[in-house]
């Protein structure tokens, strides 16, 4: 189901406000209480390798954070989102208008376990996938929040599984992913032809251990890691 049919110009709902990033170049509508987006997504937005024309399909969308900071500092040719929850696809498509993106960017109501795209139609996939397994810990209960931080729509092998089927014949795919998951993220990858090229690590501060890894994969590429320099702390952001 597409949104855009659906969107009665860019308000604001009960529940949501209006935040201000990157010295007020991006504006975005997030929930107050429920689900807002993390540093995660901005270490994934910076991360990735975006190419000039790229098709660019985001899992798990969210408010659409990633895309649109993408789509400000690359020339994509297309910026897709895939959202389970209908309220934050409506909130990131709202967010595409809001920045004048409506023409590059569109957000898809959708389950990536019934994949809604073609074979072989995106460059670049990006996830900031549920980190926690399903019945692991305590569930938040508010819904937003539990879905994206627990396996309950979808798992690590959904998300790979999406991410073969859309993906182009050496095209990339880029995940942010807890540290300590760092070997099970990588033999789950190359069971899926995604081929781990690129690693770089999050340290919260000198004197701790790993907290996220970001890796980046290539469709039937060839063996060979790089390692990039690591991300101390927030690195250059700070959110409020």
């Amino acid at each position: 189901m597409n949104l855009s049919n659906h969107i009665e110009g860019t308000f604001l709902k009960p529940g949501e406000a209006l935040d201000t990033f990157l010295d007020g170049n991006l504006r975005l509508i997030q929930c107050i209480s429920g689900y807002r987006f993390s540093i995660d997504a901005i270490f994934l937005a910076e991360f990735v390798g975006v190419k000039k024309n790229d098709v660019v399909v985001e899992l798990g969308t969210g408010c659409g954070i990633v895309l649109l900071m993408l789509l400000i500092r690359s020339d994509l040719s297309r910026a897709i989102g895939v959202e389970v929850q209908e309220d934050l696809a409506n909130q990131a498509l709202r967010n595409a208008l809001l920045n004048g993106f409506q023409d590059k960017m569109s957000v898809v109501v959708g389950d990536m376990r019934d994949c809604p795209f073609l074979p072989r139609c995106a460059d670049l996939v990006l996830c900031n996938p549920p980190y926690r397994k399903a019945k692991s810990g305590r569930i938040n209960p508010e819904r937003q929040k539990a879905i994206a931080r627990h396996e309950i729509m979808a798992s690590l092998q959904d998300v790979l599984r999406a991410a073969r089927h859309i993906l182009r014949p050496k095209g990339r795919f880029a995940l942010v992913y807890p540290a300590e998951r760092l070997a099970h993220v990588i033999s789950q990858m190359r069971k899926f032809q995604l081929e781990p090229k690129r690693v770089q690590v999050q340290y919260p501060s000198l004197k701790s251990r790993a907290k996220l890894v970001l890796i980046e994969g290539v469709l039937g590429g060839r063996p060979g890691l790089h390692i990039e320099p690591p991300i101390l702390g927030q690195g250059q952001y700070s959110i409020e």
